[in-house]
């Protein structure tokens, strides 16, 4: 992956200079692939960081990169052409005219059914040239559909696709994966819910009904993020650590984790939470007041039970109006008791 980084990089730092080279588009296909194959991350574990997290800018300047050389198509035209590299390292380009709407205008323009590149420039460069000469006659005539519902986004962060040999349930119903995310055998997606670019999902997690996994949040195993659940994501300052969610997190209904706060192992965010960078957590049982402080983020404990509370304002007109603001609150820590009412999770699996 060094030389990768390294490619990445370097067409990062090359600005808008670099959004016709194909080198660049090959070295983003090459991040994209292993980001949704899970070989590298936005951010990974590491026991030598303060954190316990170490953020790899590089990996979210090559995300930063697909937005910049992608053009806008619609989804019917990022789909058109399969993929599949072969052992010599070259790729098939496959149309399917019967999945793809889009099958007047790609024989109006000589489009191929079918073709063999030699290798990843090559594979840019016909995705440049060849599809990108119909793609955007099709995106003025009609917008691109998935699912009955038209879009259009870059054509560089198509939606992704999964097969059943993949484990991973994607159930019925308006939920999308974006291109770039990871999600890891025994993920189910119960409809409708987003997953970004740069997301991270490991084994064994639930995403529920309107559920969030912004760009590039890290979510651990066997996570339950329940109905409207909001994880956000960041991108941008490269270095700035995102959200993460560390193994057997419970997170309720309506919550929302924002800010690159990270939530330690088993802990449980009761509905309606809210962490954010700038709101300090009252842990009622340590005795402590948790705050993010410089370039350290917020951090949730592993095993504390957060619900929403208040706290008074005690200065002015505030005071005299008997105000308070919300605050989250650390009531106690994970138990036996909340083990027994969290054992749902593995039914719901």
């Amino acid at each position: 992956m060094i030389l990768l980084q390294k490619k990445i990089e370097e067409f990062f730092a090359a600005g808008a200079a670099a959004a016709d080279n194909p080198d660049a588009m090959a070295a983003f296909l090459e991040l994209r692939e292993a980001l949704e194959a899970g070989a590298v991350r936005a951010a990974e574990p590491d026991a030598g960081s303060p954190t316990g997290w170490r953020v790899n800018a590089w990996v979210k300047q090559g995300i930063l990169l697909g937005f910049r050389l992608g053009h806008l198509a619609g989804e019917d035209v990022n789909r058109a052409a399969a993929r599949s590299e072969s052992a010599d390292g070259s790729f098939d380009v496959a149309w399917d005219p019967a999945a793809d709407p889009a099958a007047d205008v790609a024989a109006e323009s000589g489009h191929r059914a079918h073709a063999r590149v030699q290798d990843r420039s090559a594979l840019s460069e016909y995705f440049y040239g060849e599809q990108k000469g119909w793609a955007g006659k099709k995106a003025a005539r009609e917008p691109g559909r998935a699912g009955g519902f038209p879009f259009i986004d870059k054509h560089t962060y198509p939606v992704r696709r999964f097969t059943a040999e993949q484990g991973i349930r994607i159930v019925p119903g308006g939920s999308s994966v974006r291109a770039g995310a990871y999600l890891a055998r025994g993920v189910v997606a119960m409809p409708p819910m987003y997953v970004n670019a740069g997301a991270y999902v490991d084994e064994g997690t639930m995403i529920d009904s309107h559920a969030l996994v912004g760009s590039c949040a890290q979510i651990g195993k066997r996570v339950h993020l329940s109905a409207a659940a909001q994880v956000g994501g960041v991108l941008e300052p490269v270095n700035a650590s995102p959200v993460i969610l560390e193994d057997d997190v419970l997170v309720g209904g309506n919550c929302g984790i924002y800010e690159g706060t990270i939530v330690r192992r088993r802990a449980v965010l009761a509905a309606g939470t809210i962490l954010t960078r700038g709101t300090p957590v009252y842990d009622v049982v340590r005795g402590e007041v948790l705050r993010a402080d410089g370039e350290k983020p917020l951090i949730i404990p592993e095993d504390a039970v957060v619900v929403p509370g208040a706290r008074a304002v005690t200065k002015g007109k505030a005071e005299e109006w008997g105000l308070s603001v919300y605050t989250p609150v650390i009531v106690k820590y994970r138990d036996e008791k909340t083990d027994l009412s969290a054992a749902l999770e593995d039914l719901l699996r």
